[in-house]
This record gives C-alpha cells, sequence and structure tokens, in this order.
C-alpha cells in the first residue's frame, strides 16, 4: 500500500504509544499529529468520521466529566463539543488513503497495514 499514515493523538495516551510503537516496530512510515498541539476543526473531524464509518456520538469518550449531559446532544452539537475539548475524542485515529481506524485497540490498525 502506497498511502502514507497519518496517526491523530495525545503522546500521553497509553494506546497512542501502542499505537506508535505498532507502526514503528511494523517499518511504516507516518505523519504523526498530535491534535493538542494542532487541533482539529470540525471539517477535519467530519472527513474522519466519514473515513471511520462512525458518528460523532461513537467517538466520543463518555467516561470524560464533560460528556456528562450529551445524551440528546446532536452530532453536530458533539463535534463543536469536540472540537473546544479534544479530550472527548477517542484515540488514536489512524487514517491509511480513505480508511480510517480507531486504535481501541491498538491492534486494530493491523487492517490498514495489510
Amino acid at each position: 500500500m502506497t498511502d502514507k499514515i497519518t496517526i491523530y493523538q495525545k503522546p500521553t495516551c497509553s494506546k497512542c504509544r501502542a499505537t506508535l510503537t505498532l507502526l514503528k516496530e511494523n517499518g511504516e512510515e507516518f505523519d504523526n499529529i498530535n491534535y493538542y498541539e494542532k487541533p482539529m476543526t470540525i471539517e477535519l473531524l467530519r472527513e474522519l468520521l466519514h473515513k471511520l464509518d462512525m458518528s460523532a456520538r461513537d467517538i466520543l469518550r463518555t467516561d470524560e466529566p464533560m460528556a456528562r449531559g450529551t445524551e440528546s446532544a446532536t452530532d453536530e452539537e458533539l463535534l463543536q463539543l469536540m472540537v473546544k475539548n479534544p479530550d472527548l475524542i477517542q484515540r488514536p485515529i489512524v487514517v491509511r488513503g480513505d480508511r480510517a481506524i480507531l486504535g481501541r485497540p491498538p491492534e486494530n490498525v493491523k487492517k490498514l497495514l495489510e
């Protein structure tokens, strides 16, 4: 596969670190984006959700205190909340071409390496 991998991650996240290790061990070249230093836009989140084939609710970290009270929120409201509060986004998100995988668990990313 020729499409370069992009990983959207948080450096202190154990799943993100494990995914980075997996990519390195497999000799993959990748762009590493810390979305706390380079914040996501709503447009980028929409694009990622399309590639993941998921909804905003699917990638919402419901265990985060900021997620309380979002049960009736629309996808658009959730996207706006996630852009302002990136801790609400499940991570890492790994993209190759028109496909994306949520790296929870990190082994899911192997599907992009085939």
